[in-house]
């Protein structure tokens, strides 16, 4: 697994295929069904809540006006939606703690 920077795919797959014990191909498997299955219920409009890490949020913003801070001139900016994660209290405390 990584040491410092970002997780990725590969490092989750083989953190499975040393615990479990599942070949490296039924790893990656795994791994590509589990995050494919998180996007559908997300582009389906679903939140996704994985107890003891967090939930994954999808929020509808409105319509509003932004200045471009350059020129300081008013745009709108479209009604978008929008992802957010929020830490659940015990991944809150794992991270505090470290």
């Amino acid at each position: 697994m990584a040491k410092a920077g970002n997780l990725t795919r590969a490092d989750i797959a083989e953190a499975v295929h040393r615990k479990i014990g599942l070949s490296r191909v039924d790893s990656s498997t795994l791994v590509e069904r589990i995050l494919d299955h998180m996007c559908e219920a997300l582009s389906d409009g679903n939140n996704v809540k994985i107890s003891s890490f967090g939930t994954f949020v999808l929020r509808d913003k409105g319509q509003r006006v932004g200045r471009n801070p350059k020129t300081g001139v008013e745009v709108p900016i479209s009604p978008r939606r929008v992802l957010t994660f929020r830490a659940s209290q015990i991944m809150r405390d794992r991270i505090a703690g470290s």
